[in-house]
């Protein structure tokens, strides 16, 4: 028995040494939106493994957005049309629920936990919302959004964010006298379908993010904490990020406690500006790289971000970068026309 267990061990050594390769499993699957077109959606989905190595490519029409689901071994796609998870490499789609319209989405966001999806539909001017049970695919509610006249688009005009607290839908929209005007959609307490509040004017708002049971918002004082009523209270502002501008909010890690906050270089019309990352504890918010152009990024449950910057795919080592600020910075591939980035767990081999 002893004689071919040692056998075995050195047929596999001399495997090993023969085609210089070695097996190579990993924690976590990236999933990609690429290849935008002229209306600006994506037509690609790459699933690529954490060295940004090709595992698979399916064509989608209309790419909104993908996110990661509750389970995490499913992957969330959204398209102009319809919703729906796929399996890590991008196949065996299977779509959410009908919505009760015909859908033109253009963005979406998650709760904390990834539970529900809340997806915004803009057709001819006309918003509607519809809330989603992500791990059933079942519609939870849909509703009409209050009419909305849009200002005139600058630089500086703050775009339209969702943000999702229970079975509450928050909606964020430019304001036509200056600001932003804050939607909450929920099923009022007697029962019944959804209803959409008067929208109520805020403090511009560029950004929403769920992070330890609150929305927060990404203002021009700083991150702040939603109040009830959906405005930013200025009394919550974040210390860690200072009272400045950001513009995108990212969330995630292993215990969901890693906030990444980023001023918009494409804007200001300015060169790369500091990508910044908070643990829920320190003091205060570090530096993990100043880049332009961010598209997206995913915090897995890995100890790593990865990030779409332009072209390219970026991975910074999280778990030695906050212990000791060497942050291990790796471009792993560039992609045509990146929009939006996810992670899944990959099927492991028996």
């Amino acid at each position: 028995m002893r004689r071919l267990l040692l056998l075995t061990a050195l047929t596999a050594a001399l495997l090993t040494a023969c085609t210089g390769t070695e097996e190579v499993t990993y924690a976590v699957q990236l999933n990609v939106l690429t290849d935008t077109d002229t209306s600006g959606r994506a037509t690609g989905l790459r699933a690529l493994n954490t060295d940004g190595g090709p595992v698979n490519t399916v064509t989608v029409t209309g790419g909104v957005q993908v996110l990661p689901t509750s389970s995490t071994r499913r992957v969330i796609t959204v398209r102009t049309d319809a919703a729906e998870t796929r399996a890590p490499d991008g196949s065996d789609p299977q779509p959410f629920a009908d919505p009760g319209f015909t859908p033109c989405y253009t963005r979406a966001a998650q709760d904390a936990g990834r539970s529900r999806l809340l997806l915004l539909s803009e057709c001819s001017g006309v918003q509607r919302a519809a809330l989603f049970d992500s791990a059933s695919r079942t519609l939870v509610w849909s509703a009409l959004l209050p009419t909305y006249l849009p200002p005139v688009t600058t630089t500086d005009t703050p775009p339209t964010r969702l943000a999702v607290q229970g079975d509450v839908g928050l909606i964020t929209r430019a304001r036509l006298n200056g600001g932003s005007e804050v939607i909450r959609v929920a099923v009022p307490a007697a029962g019944g379908s959804a209803e959409a509040s008067v929208p109520l004017a805020i403090p511009a708002v560029f950004d929403l993010a769920p992070y330890g049971g609150r929305v927060l918002a990404a203002t021009a004082t700083g991150i702040q904490a939603l109040k009830t009523t959906g405005e930013p209270d200025s009394a919550t502002t974040l210390a860690p990020f200072g009272g400045t501008r950001y513009d995108r909010l990212w969330t995630g890690g292993a215990s969901g406690t890693l906030l990444a906050a980023w001023r918009s270089n494409v804007l200001t019309g300015t060169g790369d500006t500091p990508l910044r990352l908070w643990d829920g504890a320190a003091t205060t918010a570090v530096t993990v790289a100043t880049l332009s152009d961010i598209r997206d990024l995913t915090l897995p449950s890995d100890g790593k971000a990865y990030v779409l910057a332009g072209q390219n795919l970026n991975r910074y080592d999280v778990t030695l970068g906050l212990s000791t600020g060497n942050w291990a910075p790796r471009t792993l591939t560039t992609l045509t026309a990146p929009l939006s980035i996810a992670w899944t767990v990959p099927p492991t081999t028996p």
